[in-house]
């Protein structure tokens, strides 16, 4: 009563000041993380709500017949087994006394109006409400593959008439085309007879000569024009039925698949039906049956109970409806988790499918774009085909006229030219055959030299071959002698490690495979090579011991004959350059 009594001291006089802290609350509260705890909050609260009801939902109560009833725990507050206990247990034995069997099955003799009041469990209903929802989440599922079905319908006969539709516009314009083709050819005709009576020679004639000739032509020419115009006619109207042959032929088809799809989709609604039938049937038997187990279950433990009620004690009565309450908590604390669950997934079910339609809606919305896009490009390539075909006609008929005059021209000139090229070709004629005879003695006579000049070459080449094989040191050629593969002249190494790699590279172990196998020393040979690459001698200064070995080097040096020419600064000091080099042979042959 003091607090109450100097609340109204505390307070500030009415004004602006009281609801300032409110409207900071109000600002607060507009934050999202603050709104979606609040909700949260809220949500939690009336979920818990919610729950509470319905664990004190009871069926089979008196008085509401199949309606649902409400029941409070302090109502009930009985030391008895709960019915969650008795689902748990093993099923019953079949009792053996004839008189129980007979009120269990005889409808006259069934339990009281009181036993019959005993609620059913919550594990049993959640099982029935379970078959129900999966009865209708399958009958749903096949009521929209039927939807699908008809929509994938619907989509095949608006595609089947935009093809129609585009086909009869592609024949309209090809139609179009040919009439516009018959009319240029029919212009060009024109066009070609004006130029050819241009291009005839001119006469001279009366106007009233060359009037009649000019009607003449015209005349003869109109049946032409007539018949190429409707030869253009009949090919596009012979178009236009095939393109509407087809088009009927396209509808029927498309017909008969709806009518294929009705009649399937009938077929699939009444067998859901049936199975929905079928499915409601067995949940009402399976009802039926777990209520007669439930109330002969409960006539056996109220027997049980009145049997053992005198020995129970009130902290045995305690501590069991203790455990009734929390097994009662945890059962309603899964049901809800699992509610909770469902209603997750059917809100993500839900998301998908709007999704799914969007989707399907764009991409519907994005089809007709292209179509009416496509439709505008093919109308505006066919304006350009037809003003480039025009102007391409014009073209040909003026290239025409200039080709023919020209033509005229050149005939003339080369007539003329023709005249002229024949008798200065008769003189050039007689020239040239003048100048080839000249021309072919003197090439004889410098043939004759060239061959009197190398066979002078030839034999002096081989005196000198002949006297150096006498005797080398006598010969008058430039000598220089290499021996192993290091000298100043850096040209003369290189050359010598080519002629080297030559006779290493070029499978030559070949010819000495066999006599290499026998014992030997390693040989050394000395090989005289000329400026232009030919083998002069071949010279043995330590045999290998083996005659065939010594037989085959030479054979080795001639078989890659003849080797490069000498480079030209090196072709102006020697003439001859000799090598000397160790010969081993292991897998190879091998110059060191």
């Amino acid at each position: 009563m003091s607090s109450a009594s100097t609340r109204p001291s505390t307070l500030p006089p009415s004004g602006s000041t009281p609801s300032r802290p409110h409207r900071r609350r109000r600002r607060k509260r507009l934050t999202p993380d603050q709104a979606e705890r609040r909700a949260m909050r809220l949500g939690v609260l009336g979920s818990l709500l919610f729950h509470a009801l319905l664990l004190t939902l009871t069926y089979g109560s008196a008085g509401l017949g199949l309606l649902p009833g409400f029941s409070l725990p302090w109502q009930d507050r009985r030391a008895e087994v709960p019915a969650l206990r008795v689902v748990l247990n093993p099923a019953p034995q079949p009792s053996a006394d004839p008189v129980d069997a007979a009120s269990a099955s005889d409808p006259a003799k069934a339990p009281s109006p009181a036993d019959a009041t005993t609620p059913l469990t919550l594990l049993d209903y959640a099982e029935r409400v379970a078959q129900q929802r999966e009865a209708a989440a399958a009958q749903a599922a096949r009521l929209e593959a039927a939807r699908l079905q008809a929509a994938r319908i619907e989509a095949a006969r608006l595609e089947a008439a935009r093809r129609a539709a585009a086909r009869q516009e592609a024949a309209q314009l090809a139609a179009a085309r040919a009439a516009e083709a018959a009319r240029e050819e029919a212009r060009r005709q024109e066009d070609l007879s004006r130029q050819a009576m241009a291009a005839r020679p001119e006469e001279p004639q009366a106007p009233d000569a060359q009037q009649p000739h000019a009607e003449a032509a015209q005349r003869e020419q109109e049946p032409q024009r007539t018949e190429s115009t409707q030869q253009a006619q009949a090919q596009a109207q012979a178009e236009a039925e095939a393109q509407a042959q087809a088009e009927r032929q396209a509808q029927e088809r498309l017909a008969m698949e709806q009518q294929i799809a009705l009649a399937r989709q009938e077929e699939a609604a009444r067998h859901a039906a049936a199975q929905a039938e079928a499915a409601r049937l067995e949940v009402e038997r399976q009802d039926a049956e777990r209520q007669a187990t439930a109330q002969r279950q409960e006539a056996e433990r109220l027997a049980s109970a009145q049997r053992e009620e005198t020995a129970r004690q009130a902290t045995a009565a305690q501590a069991e409806a203790a455990r009734q309450e929390a097994q009662r908590r945890a059962a309603a604390e899964r049901e809800a988790a699992r509610q909770e669950a469902e209603r997750i997934a059917s809100a993500q079910r839900e998301e998908a499918a709007r999704q799914a339609a969007a989707q399907a809606e764009a991409a519907r919305q994005e089809a007709q774009r292209r179509a009416a896009a496509e439709r505008e490009a093919a109308r505006q390539e066919a304006e350009r085909i037809a003003s480039a075909q025009r102007e391409e006609a014009a073209r040909q008929a003026a290239a025409q006229a200039e080709a023919a005059r020209l033509e005229g021209e050149r005939q003339a000139a080369a007539q003329q030219e023709a005249a002229r090229q024949q008798a200065a070709a008769t003189s050039e004629a007689a020239r040239l055959a003048a100048e080839r005879q000249a021309y072919e003695a003197q090439r004889e006579a410098r043939l004759r030299e060239i061959g009197r000049q190398l066979n002078e070459e030839a034999d002096r080449r081989e005196a000198a071959a002949a006297a150096a094989q006498r005797d080398p040191q006598a010969s008058s050629l430039r000598r220089y002698r290499l021996f192993g593969r290091t000298d100043p002249n850096a040209e003369l190494i290189r050359y010598a490690e080519a002629w080297a790699r030559k006779i290493q590279m070029n499978m030559t172990f070949e010819m000495v495979r066999e006599a290499a196998k026998q014992a030997h020393t390693q040989p050394v040979v000395t090989v005289a090579i000329r400026s232009d690459g030919s083998v002069e001698s071949i010279t043995f200064l330590r045999s290998s011991g083996v005659p065939a070995l010594d037989e085959a080097i030479p054979r080795i040096v001639h078989s890659q004959a003849n080797y490069p020419p000498f480079p030209p600064a090196l072709a102006r000091e020697y003439d001859v350059i000799e090598i000397r080099r160790t010969w081993h042979f292991d897998v190879a042959v091998r110059l060191y």
